[in-house]
């Protein structure tokens, strides 16, 4: 069930959408309202909801600077208006749709439909952190100190020397193997440096995390590095001290 809040200083109005709401009290629950914004902030800081049904104009904070000043935004946001030109710049503040008073039953669905999905994808996402998270302790507790990466839907269970380095590639990474195996993975470089160990790997480059094991050669001049399997790295001025500093 969706648990929502609404934040409006008309008791006139909360009442009407919390009557609209009424005919969906198996779809929604509606864990508090307020007419003071600022008691609205405190309770989203410390309580979950999954929408959040806010009134645009009101006197001691519009809605729109109220949105500036949430704390998080793990949550959907409907805005509610009898001004039908608050629509557009209701969008690019984040809100997934928004309601025009007097609110009609039938986009009140339409906007319960939009939340229930808009909950759905935050679920998986702090689904999958978790499961992460799980992963992370696994991986810390296995024998051989195995590293764990979570590849098209399997678990890869790797040895840090079988790890050769690491490639950015924008929003996804790609691990060069010894055996010369490319394993591509939905991490940024800098997500797949946080589970790797960090006395073993090093990120050189931006685009690069290197096994500091398999460094055969170091070219100062150039400012590059040659890896097992003749793999050439660059290096980034900025870590050129820190890489030496390694061994």
């Amino acid at each position: 069930m969706l648990k929502a809040i609404i934040v409006d200083d008309e008791d006139k109005a909360i009442k009407s959408l919390s009557w609209e709401l009424s005919n969906f009290n198996d779809e929604v629950e509606i864990l508090s309202t307020f007419t003071n914004p600022h008691r609205a902030l405190e309770f989203i800081d410390n309580n979950k909801i999954d929408c959040l049904f806010l009134d645009i104009e009101m006197p001691t904070m519009d809605g729109f600077q109220f949105i500036e000043k949430l704390p998080k935004k793990d949550f959907a946001i409907v805005i509610t208006t009898a001004y039908n030109e608050y629509a557009i710049k209701a969008l690019k503040q984040e809100a997934i749709d928004y309601l025009l008073k007097p609110v009609d039953t039938d986009d009140l669905e339409q906007s319960l439909k939009k939340i229930t999905k808009f909950a759905k994808r935050v679920s998986d996402v702090d689904t999958n952190e978790k499961f992460e998270k799980i992963l992370f302790s696994f991986n810390q507790r296995l024998e051989e100190k195995k590293i764990v990466i979570n590849a098209d839907g399997r678990l890869l269970f790797l040895k840090a020397e079988e790890i050769l380095c690491v490639e950015s590639d924008g929003n996804y990474s790609s691990i060069h193997t010894v055996d010369g195996k490319k394993i591509v993975v939905t991490k940024k470089l800098k997500e797949v440096n946080s589970i790797l160990p960090g006395k073993q790997f090093f990120r050189i480059h931006n685009s690069y995390i290197i096994n500091l094991d398999k460094v055969k050669e170091y070219y100062k001049t150039d400012g590059y590095v040659i890896l097992e399997k003749n793999h050439k790295i660059p290096v980034s001025r900025q870590k050129k001290s820190e890489f030496l500093d390694k061994f």
